[in-house]
């Protein structure tokens, strides 16, 4: 077993970010951020007051004339640009993530590195390549101009768990469409928010185009109901969310919620297992388990329970945990002291119902610093029990055995939230059919992973609306009909 970065690095971060400009707080307020691995203090971020989102929204809204009155052309030679700046900082922009959060660096270098460079370049290459407008016939001979124009200004708040690629899905297709924006990260999280304010006033962004205010809830909630927001998108846990959209709803104001999930992988009888253990830890545990469409219920059939219970047991138990910055850990820390100790309340609450604990179920052996969980299986978990049905966001996995192919179905679909999931069998047509079943908004057959072309989200309790693919620039975006 790896053990945790000793690394001495203080990054502090006690500005602001508005109008193009690096701005100290109004009250000089700053929040520290603690290193999930080794417990101490990585730097101080600024923490935004009501004044500074104030100031920060006054900026957008200076700023939305001329980027939405940019040629699209230019504008997304501007986000091309940016994209540059970003992947320039992707190395360290990883590390320094998986340092706050205590992300894998295997998965960091695509999820916090690489990923959000791709995200404004794929944006800007689909609105130089798509219509701003379309003009479609009418009765009578006559003609109606349909225009796509920017919401506005959009206010995003975003969580702690994959902080780079959240922002980014927010980011690039709110400048592609034309919107300017004001970014309020998680306070565990902040120091990295800092990467797309260095790219972007190293790539010319013009000033006010985006604007980052790190803060707590107060300023987030203060940014929501803001009256010079147009629309807002929020990834976070479906309590927050429900607050969001009750404000939203009342202030008719479009609003995009990407929350929770509880997510299930269907085995089915002809499942290779081999295949299916060696992707468990993608699928199920990615980020630690602090991932909202991670697969961690898994439903085996009665025929092979004995041996996906094994399987699963086996290739968790065979999990590297360690320092998340060393390329050949797969689990890392909890963010916070707080996760830690949430997810070890819920495994307390499976070993004192009944279920059958089959590796882990503690802090790891060997390690004393850092908020570090042992990745826990509990199998026969009936699907009404507290570990099936809340979301604990954490290396938790629970194995629920099915009779047939209906009661599998209905059992994933037995929970409040839908935002992933996951068919496993040696039949893809047959897993298509599966897959049209499960009422989530998205499924992976044989697999599970995000395509940036494809959108993403959930409903029912997972959530309202779609990111990425170009489903995700739509948001950003409202109609317009003009009669000729």
């Amino acid at each position: 077993m790896s053990t945790p970065s000793t690394v001495d690095t203080t990054l502090d971060r006690r500005e602001l970010f508005i109008d193009g400009q690096w701005v100290a707080p109004a009250n000089g307020a700053t929040t520290d951020v603690i290193e999930a691995a080794t417990e101490n203090v990585l730097g101080a971020a600024a923490s935004a007051s009501a004044s500074d989102v104030d100031a920060a929204v006054d900026a957008a809204r200076r700023a939305l004339p001329g980027w939405r009155g940019m040629a699209i052309s230019d504008r997304a030679e501007v986000l091309d640009w940016f994209a540059r700046e970003l992947k320039t900082r992707a190395k360290a922009t990883a590390v320094l993530t998986s340092r706050e959060n205590g992300m894998p660096i295997s998965l960091s270098i695509g999820a916090n590195g690489y990923a959000p460079s791709m995200m404004v370049s794929y944006y800007a290459k689909l609105v130089r390549e798509s219509a701003a407008e379309d003009i479609r016939p009418s009765a009578m001979g006559k003609r109606t101009v349909v225009r796509h124009e920017p919401v506005g200004v959009v206010a995003a708040i975003t969580p702690w768990n994959y902080p780079q690629s959240l922002a980014a899905m927010k980011i690039a297709p709110a400048l592609a469409a034309g919107c300017t924006i004001v970014l309020k990260p998680s306070p565990e999280t902040a120091l990295d928010a800092y990467a797309f304010a260095d790219a972007a006033h190293a790539a010319g962004l013009p000033a006010g185009v985006l604007n980052i205010v790190p803060g707590g809830r107060e300023a987030g909630a203060y940014l929501v109901e803001h009256p010079g927001v147009d629309k807002v998108a929020f990834t976070g846990s479906t309590p927050a969310g429900r607050a969001i959209g009750e404000v939203c709803g009342r202030l008719l104001r479009p609003v995009t919620l990407e929350l929770g999930g509880k997510s299930a992988s269907i085995v089915a009888d002809d499942a290779d297992l081999d295949h299916f253990a060696a992707q468990l830890a993608g699928v199920s545990l990615p980020n630690n388990g602090q991932t909202c469409h991670a697969c961690t219920r898994i439903l085996a059939p009665r025929s092979r329970y004995g041996e996906v219970v094994d399987a699963v047991t086996a290739a968790v138990a065979a999990l590297q945990i360690g320092d998340p910055l060393d390329k050949s850990t797969q689990i890392g820390p909890l963010v916070t002291r707080a996760q830690q100790l949430r997810v070890l309340d819920y495994i307390e609450i499976g070993k004192h119902t009944g279920h059958q604990l089959t590796v882990g179920g503690d802090i790891p052996d060997g390690i004393d610093t850092g908020w570090y969980v042992a990745p826990t299986v509990f199998a026969d978990v009936d699907n009404s029990a507290r570990l099936a049905q809340e979301e604990i966001f954490g290396p938790v996995l629970t194995i629920t055995p099915y009779t047939d192919e209906a009661e599998a179905i209905a059992i994933a679909n037995d929970s409040p939230y839908g935002l992933g999931g996951s068919v496993w069998t040696s039949d893809e047509e047959h897993g298509l059919a599966i897959a049209d079943q499960i009422y989530s908004g998205t499924v992976g057959v044989n697999h599970y992973a995000l395509d940036f072309a494809a959108p993403f989200g959930g409903v029912k309790a997972s959530g309202l609306g779609r990111e990425l693919g170009p489903e995700g620039l739509a948001p950003y975006r409202r109609t317009k009909s003009i009669y000729l």
